[in-house]
């Protein structure tokens, strides 16, 4: 490819170029999740990882337990199946990433420049941000070491500053560690990640939970000038129904800890699971696979704890939701569809529609749950508040219930000295665009600002509350500006791999369901052939159908040889523009408005890249034509 322009724009600009990349923007850390995967495609995998792992650092982890926002927006989505972008994450850190043993791997992103692509100022290497001067010795405080405490110690540490995380157990990792099953997350992944963060200078000091004789104005006499505050939510929601008191009625979030801490918990022959998220998935598949000797998030927690109840010894394993098939949350993404089919095929009954009225119990211990029936779940406008049908009741023997329906946070260690407004879900009070409190250089994210979300938004949390505090103790906001490249493609030398279009989305393999006991990962990464048929199923978004009103000769050719239809010429009567885009045209083409003129439309979300148009056309009047951009920003 040939690079033709390389220019300057401006914010407004920049929406419209940041639009042409769906999957990226799905991302909370805006990943260039297109330019990685059709790297794999070409086969270039160190390019490949450099670029999934600039802004994240914890690439490894996401590959396997990320929900993938991404892929909702995928535009291959729309035509069948989203592209398995996590799954190839998982490929290419597997070939480069902590877990491939590369020692260099971290000196060649602090030095070396990332393949090109779409970049945001937080992404590596760190000279996209531009510093004037040094914060070395500046000290900053960072409570809780889950995803997001560590991704702002992360990125503050290769800032300069010295930053110091406080966890309140004996290890590092937050819910990464104590709420996702081994099976799904193996704990030398996570160990390997954290020590990646560690070798840049960065302290944890463990068994050093916040209380009220230890908070942040213990911290800010320590000469700590900025905190953030990402303490999670490892306190489950009680159900207020009669018998909730019950032996055997287990949170799952509680359930998921002491699993994954050593502990073992008896269910018994039956368990319910009620909820409808991931969470859910994960407890009932831990307890299915019987292991609980040594130590080793959300419609998720329904189906992640029913999963893990089965694999603890339990013969039967139910899922109760609110919702309908169709509006549970685990289903409504390609990652979701995956993880019910595979609760499914672990022999998972589900019972959608149903809501615990009552547990009946006998001498103290659980017996029995009365459901009534649930009409609908969410309003008109998507806001949660179920309608129950009270003509239906239905009862079922159970021995043990895990409640799968939310988590919270303690944030007892916040006194009213402390100037730190809570909101009345008992959630940290921020500004939502720099993550500061209503008390000056404190900053919260994550969990303790916005209720449990997925591991990406963690990370995001983390990464933008670094930025902040950067710009906090410098005393001035970032000056950003944009740089856009562009690169025409040979129309002749264009190509795309023999029947991309047609390949079928392929879920990761899984191992066998007689071999899923222990700390065993059910999901196995994608063989070398697997990931790059995956990759070639991208539609490189990167890459623009440009056409030249000036070149065309109408001759209707494009048109023609479209095989997605998602070309068509038009009367410019027909057109539905507003009066300033009418006369920028008027005035451009010098348009008569008594001479008939026809228009050409493109559906850009069923355009598959394939570049015939460009190949049929006589006059090269079409071109594909590549958009990267990279956010540059400048600090005191």
């Amino acid at each position: 490819m040939i690079v033709t322009e390389k220019y300057k724009v401006t914010l407004p600009d920049i929406e419209f170029w940041k639009g042409l990349v769906p999957c990226q923007i799905g991302c909370p850390i805006h990943t260039d999740a297109g330019r990685y995967v059709q790297l794999i495609a070409e086969e270039r995998y160190r390019e490949s990882y450099l670029t999934a792992r600039s802004p994240n650092p914890f690439a490894s982890v996401c590959g396997r337990v990320c929900a993938a926002p991404c892929e909702d927006l995928c535009r291959r989505g729309k035509i069948d199946s989203p592209v398995s972008i996590r799954a190839l994450k998982r490929f290419v850190n597997e070939q480069f990433g902590v877990e491939s043993l590369s020692p260099d791997t971290q000196d060649v992103l602090l030095e070396g420049a990332v393949e090109p692509g779409n970049k945001w100022m937080w992404h590596l290497p760190m000279q996209v941000v531009t510093r004037k001067k040094t914060m070395k010795n500046r000290k900053v405080a960072i409570i809780g070491s889950g995803p997001a405490g560590l991704s702002c110690a992360h990125d503050l540490a290769l800032t300069g500053y010295q930053v110091t995380v406080f966890e309140a157990t004996a290890v590092a990792g937050g819910m990464l560690r104590h709420g996702i099953p081994e099976y799904r997350l193996s704990r030398s992944l996570i160990d390997k990640e954290i020590e990646k963060i560690k070798a840049l200078g960065v302290e944890i000091r463990f068994n050093t939970p916040l209380s009220e004789t230890y908070g942040i104005r213990e911290l800010t006499r320590e000469a700590f000038e900025a905190i953030f505050v990402s303490v999670g939510t490892r306190k489950g929601r009680d159900l207020n129904v009669e018998g909730s008191n019950l032996d055997g009625v287990i949170k799952a979030i509680d359930y998921l800890l002491n699993i994954n801490n050593g502990y073992r918990v008896n269910l018994g022959r039956r368990v319910l699971v009620i909820g409808g998220g991931f969470v859910a998935f994960d407890a009932a598949r831990t307890a299915l696979r019987g292991r609980q000797d040594e130590p080793t998030t959300s419609m998720h927690d329904a189906v992640d704890a029913a999963r893990t109840a089965m694999r603890g010894g339990a013969e039967e394993v139910h899922i109760a939701s609110l919702e309908s098939f169709s509006e549970m949350p685990v289903l409504r993404t390609a990652q979701g569809h995956e993880e019910f089919e595979e609760a499914q095929r672990e022999g998972i009954i589900f019972h959608p529609q149903r809501g615990p009225k009552r547990f009946i119990g006998e001498n103290g211990k659980l017996r029995v749950i009365e459901f009534v029936g649930v009409k609908r779940t969410y309003d008109e406008e998507g806001r949660f508040s179920p309608v129950y049908d009270e003509t239906f009741s239905e009862r079922m023997d159970v021995d043990s219930i895990i409640l799968a329906i939310g988590q919270q946070t303690d944030l007892s260690f916040i006194k009213p000295s402390d100037g730190i407004d809570v909101t009345p879900g008992k959630l940290i009070k921020v500004n939502s665009e720099t993550l500061e409190t209503t008390a000056k250089g404190i900053f919260a994210g994550g969990d303790a600002a916005f209720g449990p979300r997925n591991i990406i938004d963690a990370v995001a949390n983390g990464k933008r509350a670094a930025l902040s505090i950067d710009e906090y103790l410098r005393g001035a906001k970032a000056e950003v500006s944009y740089t856009l490249e562009v690169e025409k493609i040979p129309t002749r030398r264009f190509s795309r791999p023999k029947d991309f279009e047609q390949h079928p989305r392929q879920a990761p393999p899984t191992i066998d369901l007689n071999r899923r006991t222990g700390i065993s990962e059910v999901e196995s990464g994608y063989t070398e052939q697997q990931a790059r048929i995956q990759a070639e199923r991208c539609l490189s978004c990167h890459i623009q159908t440009i056409y030249d009103a000036e070149k065309c000769v109408m001759c209707n050719r494009c048109v023609d040889v479209c095989p997605e239809y998602c070309l068509k010429m038009v009367p410019f009567a027909q057109l539905d523009l507003d009066e300033s885009t009418l006369s920028r045209l008027a005035e451009q083409y010098s348009l008569d408005p008594l001479l008939p003129m026809t228009a050409m439309i493109k559906d850009d979300d069923t355009c598959i890249r394939c570049g015939l148009c460009a190949l049929r056309c006589p006059t090269d009047a079409m071109t594909m034509e590549v958009f990267y951009h990279e956010q540059h920003a400048v600090l005191p």
